[in-house]
């Protein structure tokens, strides 16, 4: 039995950023994979860390790991950038919400523009390009600037990070090993038994497999994504994550406000289809010319396998709107040229939204149940290595 100071379980983002605390710290650590490279929700999202969108506990947690993006992205040579976000407003409801929230970050946190400000930026000056002369980007009539918002890509930032730290001396990456049990320092896997002065279990969705009693009792379920990948429409040329009307329902930053309830409202009349699938329209730029577009949201104990073409279009077709694409009638696409499609599943309780909860003396789990583990994770592993650290010599 072989033993090492911690053992992290997952190589999604969340267990990642933990594996980095721990060595940053000067500890031995053990990462053990399933996969053999992260397949999950670490690199099926929109690549955007919402900080702006953030309140309480988890505000704290985003800008706490803030700094650790970056300094991760130059380490392990991925790209991050300090991009920020635009939320696209389509009417003075969503512009009072967006003011509202200006107000509570203090004004230190969101611009807002008006509507040739926000074409302008998300073009290079060429709005009207897009969608058509007459479009002039949807029916934007302004919208906000969300400054500390990060944009890394999905589909590379997980497991460059993994290959970076399975490169350092300090640090073991054993993929395609399944663990089978955890429990006082000890992990019992598929390829044999290791220990640690302690444990960190960081399997998402994965919980109940190795704890389904913490599981049941947080009242974890899975949530499923429809997610797309098109060539990014000309000539949008920001890099920037993008926003829209649903996202201000789904990021508590804007959802708690008094004027929340009147975008819900105009919602539900314009376009209930979009409420029926949880949807959070928005967009997220990758480096290579292409871009992320989603998401809907459906809930279940486990996720049914199959999208329902209905939902992915009611996506698009909003997406489209909001950019003023122009789709042809034998298109299904809204304009867009679909690359790919995909669903995502993320851990969700509407309980805990956060799962960190010492399971035995040696041994905590560290479960994200919400939609932004890409968020949070590098500021909640800072703040569990920093209260475990002390105390791992003495456990040992």
């Amino acid at each position: 039995m072989t033993h090492s100071d911690i053992i992290i379980v997952g190589s999604g983002i969340v267990g990642l950023a933990h594996a980095r605390a721990a060595a940053r710290r000067g500890l031995s650590v053990r990462i053990l994979e399933a996969d053999s490279s992260p397949r999950g929700a670490s690199i099926r999202n929109f690549g955007h860390c919402c900080i702006t969108g953030q309140i309480g506990e988890f505000s704290e947690l985003a800008e706490a790991g803030r700094e650790q993006w970056l300094a991760a992205a130059q380490e392990a040579n991925f790209w991050a950038e300090e991009s920020g976000a635009y939320v696209l407003a389509t009417s003075p409801a969503q512009m009072a919400v967006l003011e509202q929230a200006r107000e509570a970050k203090d004004h230190t946190a969101i611009d807002l523009l008006g509507a040739e400000a926000m074409r302008d930026a998300l073009t290079e000056g060429q709005g009207s390009r897009l969608g058509g002369q007459d479009s002039r980007l949807g029916e934007v009539i302004g919208g906000a600037f969300l400054r500390r918002d990060l944009r890394v890509d999905p589909r590379t930032a997980a497991p460059a990070l993994a290959r970076s730290l399975g490169a350092a001396s300090a640090v073991e990456l054993l993929t395609g090993v399944r663990v089978i049990h955890v429990g006082h320092g000890t992990v019992e896997t598929s390829v044999g038994t290791y220990s640690a002065d302690h444990v960190i279990v960081c399997t998402g969705h994965g919980l109940p497999a190795l704890f389904p009693a913490l599981a049941a009792d947080a009242g974890l379920i899975e949530c499923a994504l429809s997610m797309a990948l098109a060539t990014t429409p000309a000539p949008l040329t920001t890099s920037a994550a993008l926003l829209t009307r649903t996202s201000l329902l789904r990021y508590e930053a804007f959802s708690t406000l008094p004027g929340a309830e009147a975008v819900a409202a105009e919602v539900a009349a314009d376009a209930p289809a979009l409420l029926e699938v949880g949807a959070n329209v928005m967009f997220g730029p990758r480096p290579d010319g292409s871009i992320v577009i989603g998401d809907s949201h459906d809930y279940a104990a486990s996720a049914d396998p199959f999208l329902e073409e209905s939902t992915i279009d009611v996506l698009l077709a909003e997406a489209g709107a909001v950019l003023g694409l122009s789709p042809t009638e034998s298109s299904s696409t809204h304009g867009f040229e679909i690359r790919q499609r995909w669903q995502g599943i993320y851990a969700s309780s509407a309980a805990r939204p956060l799962i960190v909860e010492a399971v035995d003396e040696r041994t905590t789990v560290a479960t994200v149940a919400t939609g932004i583990g890409m968020t949070i994770a590098f500021g909640l592993a800072e703040r569990t290595l920093a209260t475990l650290h002390p105390t791992l010599r003495a456990a040992a």
